[in-house]
């Protein structure tokens, strides 16, 4: 799953990054309120974690601006702010749950893992191709009832292919949404990373799920014919 966290402290957000990242979820970190705003409207993001103090444009500004675009994408606002008065705003303005400052990282995480679990999304919460299972919240992965275990990395790249299991997706598009950088002609990072899924997931398995399609990319589906 994927989250944003809208931190202008540095040292805050990239604790709180390193922490999730630890947890195996993709992190994208903004440090102001407009490139939030811009963010959270131009991409998919499961989960936004908001600070309510931020340069530019504050947490309330960012909850009115994306809110009528994205009234299902939950929101979890971080607050200096003791007054109930600001939590009760935050609420009203949108936001699906507050945390004050300081807390510990350990509240944080539950708090994701609830908010992840509500609403409409919870249907896309477990993912499936053929016996090949995928638990977004809980962060494992089964085929045919056995469990594999991943790296956070692999994980994340399975996840994708899942998401878009049938379609093909080229090597830049996975390094955009999995390593959240543009695509470098010269590495082979996604062909190495795809070589350690399938060891995992189609070595002891059929059919195999990830196909390589050649002069485009990769494809996970459950069909049977040859795409090399």
């Amino acid at each position: 799953m994927r989250i944003l966290v809208v931190e202008d402290d540095a040292p805050l957000a990239s604790f709180v990054r390193k922490g999730l990242e630890a947890e195996h979820y993709a992190v994208d970190v903004a440090g102001d309120g407009e490139q939030a705003r811009q963010m959270a409207v131009e991409s998919d993001y499961d989960l936004v974690i908001l600070d309510l103090n931020l340069p530019k444009l504050d947490g309330i500004g960012v909850l009115n601006s994306i809110r009528p675009k994205k009234p299902s994408l939950p929101v979890l606002v971080l607050t200096a702010r003791s007054r109930i008065e600001d939590r009760v705003q935050s609420l009203d303005t949108g936001a699906d749950d507050c945390l004050v400052k300081p807390f510990s990282f350990t509240e944080l995480s539950a708090r994701v893992r609830a908010l992840l679990r509500r609403g409409p999304r919870t249907v896309e919460a477990v993912l499936r191709v053929a016996d090949l299972e995928l638990d977004r919240v809980a962060r494992k992965v089964e085929r045919g009832g056995k469990r594999i275990e991943l790296t956070s990395k692999e994980f994340a790249l399975l996840e994708y292919l899942m998401r878009n299991a049938g379609r093909r997706v080229t090597r830049a598009m996975i390094v955009e949404h999995v390593w959240n950088l543009s695509f470098d002609t010269s590495t082979n990072i996604v062909d190495v990373y795809i070589n350690y899924l399938r060891k995992k997931v189609d070595a002891e398995a059929i059919p195999h799920l990830i196909h390589t399609v050649r002069g485009v990319g990769y494809e996970l589906s459950c069909r049977s014919e040859a795409f090399v």
